[in-house]
């Protein structure tokens, strides 16, 4: 077996031990369970995969002991009333009210929300005193949602007193104020309904969204829009590399890239989605740089692997986690199928339509199971409306950056510009509200044996179309 076939499998019997532990399964049948498989490899002289079946201990055990470590790092008062200090670790979500994430200080330990009144308005940094009752988390699907972040407790509106500012690191405050200021820059030049939407398409900001506009876009399938992934890290570092490499040499244009990168995915809060294009992104990059031919393969699972070692939990919990792999899984292996099945020719075609379709449908047909279980329906129409709105995506992520880029130059020119920005801010609200009153809707009646069977049938799909077919047509 090859080396990089070695990693890719241990790799992924890793993430499946991980995967097995957060159903908090007893050590005991694990380990047999295991040796059975390993067992079974050997029957069939897979003596590799019988070997490699063990890091299916190792993910099991690392995520037990990331679970314990944690755990012991808590020390939180539950269901009485408690004077306490934290200090603010993200960024605010604000609203009609504040929610809060929270570093407990000594004597307690440990990170909890608050969702504590719109004013006094708080930011990342504060040290606060808090006066309440802490809660562990409930229900049991919102306690599991919480604890992938190792988030153990919430507070409902306490009373609170601002102890002191800037308690935080200071370059994730510098950065948060830049974030702060960019929006700034779009309510100042645009309509707010506009304003929130292009700071949802650039900084996946949604606290200012209207509940309409909420809704209109779950019911075109569009909502991915403002949860930014691969699709804005792509667009950032081929706009960043193409103006670097007039100014600098390919190794500098490459470091520079990977900082801003870097930057970019701190100031917009680091998101699961964003994570998982970064750190791939930067694979894809350093492969290119020191001239060796990258594997997407290994690329994805190494991108899931970098994220799990930091925070196990996410596999299971963080279902934008889930969703941005099962969408990237789909892209690298299901849109060739698709090309393939439709005798589709090379090329994007015009308004590079054939790529848009193919990205979005295959992303689309990967999460469908995923989207049924948590949201309760898919779209049908979800497809043509994400095609027409994603010819302008690249277009408007750029002109918003340059908009906020103008604003330090002179306000009255940003004005101007924001009007051009404006038109096809337009054309994607226009485009998510007729597909909002179009929808057809699938209900939720996929359980786990239908979610089985209908990945079953997306892989043999792929194997036909990519290999089987391939190989017949060449025999």
């Amino acid at each position: 077996m090859r080396l990089y076939d070695i990693f890719f499998y241990s790799v992924s019997f890793f993430l499946i031990g991980v995967f097995i532990a957060s159903f908090q399964l007893i050590p005991a049948i694990a380990v047999l369970s295991v040796f059975l498989i390993s067992a079974i490899f050997l029957i069939y002289r897979l003596k590799w995969f019988a070997a490699l079946s063990f890091f299916i201990l190792a993910g099991f055990f690392y995520c037990n002991l990331y679970g314990a470590i944690q755990e012991q790092k808590t020390n939180i008062s539950f269901n009485e009333k408690t004077t306490f200090d934290g200090i603010v670790v993200s960024y605010p979500q604000k609203g009609n009210a504040q929610k809060l994430t929270i570093a407990l200080q000594p004597p307690y330990s440990g990170k909890i929300t608050a969702t504590v009144r719109q004013y006094p308005s708080f930011n990342y940094g504060d040290l606060i005193k808090f006066e309440g009752v802490i809660k562990k988390p409930e229900p049991q699907g919102y306690a599991d949602y919480l604890s992938k972040d190792n988030i153990f407790g919430t507070i409902n509106f306490p009373k609170t007193e601002l102890l002191i500012e800037n308690q935080g690191s200071y370059l994730k405050s510098k950065l948060f104020k830049l974030k702060e200021n960019i929006i700034a820059v779009f309510h100042k030049t645009l309509k707010a309904e506009k304003a929130a939407f292009l700071s949802g398409i650039t900084l996946g900001e949604r606290a200012e969204f209207s509940q309409e506009l909420k809704d209109k876009m779950a019911k075109s399938g569009t909502t991915h829009l403002v949860a930014l992934s691969g699709q804005n890290i792509t667009i950032i570092v081929i706009a960043i590399s193409s103006f670097l490499e007039f100014f600098s040499r390919r190794k500098s244009v490459f470091w520079f890239t990977l900082i801003i990168i870097t930057f970019f995915v701190l100031m917009t809060g680091a998101e699961a989605s964003v994570v998982r294009a970064a750190v791939m992104g930067g694979i894809i990059l350093l492969a290119k740089q020191i001239g060796r031919v990258h594997s997407m393969r290994n690329a994805i699972i190494a991108a899931a692997f970098i994220m799990i070692l930091y925070n196990p939990k996410i596999l299971r919990f963080d279902l934008g986690f889930q969703l941005s792999f099962m969408a990237l899984l789909g892209i690298v292996y299901l849109s060739p199928a698709i090309r393939k099945f439709f005798k589709m020719k090379e090329g994007g075609g015009f308004l590079n339509w054939r790529e848009n379709f193919l990205t979005t449908t295959s992303a689309q047909l990967a999460v469908i199971p995923l989207l049924l279980a948590n949201f309760g329906n898919f779209s049908l129409l979800s497809l043509p409306a994400n095609i027409l709105v994603l010819e302008a995506i690249p277009i408007i992520m750029i002109m918003g950056f340059a908009l906020a880029a103008l604003e330090f130059i002179a306000l009255p020119l940003a004005a101007v510009y924001g009007w051009f920005v404006s038109l096809f801010l337009a054309y994607e609200l226009k485009i998510i509200d007729i597909f909002s009153g179009i929808s057809l809707p699938i209900g939720n009646n996929m359980g786990i044996l239908s979610a089985i069977i209908y990945y079953l049938a997306i892989i043999t799909f792929v194997l036909y179309f990519q290999f089987f077919r391939v190989k017949y047509q060449n025999a």
